[in-house]
């Protein structure tokens, strides 16, 4: 596998300092399989279809119920109402507590599969009888956290959608998971009140359009420069009125650009927003970086956290938008 490769999936995957996710040791539970069901309506009679971003046509018997889902679809459809039997990613803390990528996805009440890139227990997903699988994507037909060396015998077990994350806006995205979900039969309880919420918030972002806003991730050695077009997140932003700064040389991959922590002040900003997944420096680490503590945005204390992995929801969105609005009206245009 290339380096670039590596280092985009390192960064996408924000591991042990975004570079070194494929280290990390295996850690998966040893509990039965459960019989779960989703909580969704009566399934469609005549069958189930549905077109995934992959241009791939699915056609089954009947509406899908056993569902395994990456932690980031899971929590997108748990939004919408439907519930998987079981997931994988990250998606429980050392502690055992919940990993916040899986959002509101109730981790005593599914199986987990793998915690860390690479791992994916595939006696324990054909165990479950699964009659789906979901992941999203950041490159077009590689589903995020399957790994490559059990690819085709999981892609045997059940069907698998595909949704695409890379170059869409965050509407895009939330659209086809909400399509999925109601063609699986979802309630969408409370889905109009959240939609509501998030267009609200999404509106109230044009009043900030005059702050340069900088969205970043931390490691040991290095920081990450996010180039905005790649994000559903991002590009939502932008869409909205928002001012993010774009590197003007991102590496190869186009997902970000590489910076030493020597050259944090290579960008103007009078906002930034932290990557703030488990594995990404926090700010207090940050902060011993002498060149980054005496950014002007740092020292006006104008540094807020950024969910790089908001559940692809209308209510995971409503959440996100409104707590960054919150952060930005406590900010001001810097010298």
């Amino acid at each position: 596998m290339s380096g670039p490769v590596l280092a985009r999936r390192g960064f996408l995957a924000s591991a042990a300092g975004l570079g070194a996710a494929l280290a990390l040791g295996a850690c998966g539970g040893e509990s039965a399989p459960t019989a779960g069901a989703p909580a969704t309506s009566a399934p469609a009679a005549g069958g189930w279809t549905f077109t995934d971003d992959r241009d791939k046509k699915l056609e089954l018997d009947k509406t899908p119920s056993r569902i395994v889902a990456q932690v980031g679809a899971a929590a997108a459809l748990w939004d919408f109402g439907v519930r998987p039997i079981a997931v994988f990613g990250p998606h429980k803390l050392d502690d055992g507590t919940k990993d916040p990528q899986v959002g509101n996805v109730d981790i005593t009440k599914v199986e987990g599969l793998g915690n860390v890139w690479d791992e994916f227990n595939v006696e324990k997903y054909i165990s479950l009888q699964p009659d789906l699988l979901v992941s999203s994507m950041y490159v077009k037909g590689t589903l995020w956290y399957v790994p490559d060396k059990s690819k085709e015998t999981i892609e045997q077990v059940a069907p698998t959608v595909g949704v695409m994350l890379t170059g869409r806006s965050a509407t895009e995205v939330i659209g086809t998971y909400e399509q999925l979900a109601r063609s699986l039969g979802a309630t969408m309880e409370g889905v109009p009140e959240a939609k509501a919420r998030m267009e609200a918030a999404t509106k109230e972002l044009a009043r900030f359009k005059d702050l340069r806003i900088l969205l970043m991730s931390g490691g040991p050695d290095a920081m990450w420069v996010v180039n905005p077009p790649e994000y559903p997140d991002l590009v939502h932003l932008t869409t909205a009125g928002l001012n993010v700064v774009t590197p003007s040389k991102v590496d190869e991959g186009g997902f970000f650009q590489t910076l030493s922590w020597e050259n944090a002040d290579t960008y103007d900003a009078d906002v930034i927003l932290y990557d703030t997944r488990t594995q990404s420096l926090k700010p207090e680490e940050m902060l011993k970086k002498p060149t980054f503590a005496k950014l002007p945005a740092v020292e006006a204390g104008q540094l807020y956290p950024w969910n790089a992995e908001a559940p692809y929801s209308y209510q995971g969105y409503a959440v996100f938008l409104e707590g960054l609005v919150a952060n930005l009206k406590k900010a001001k245009a810097l010298p």
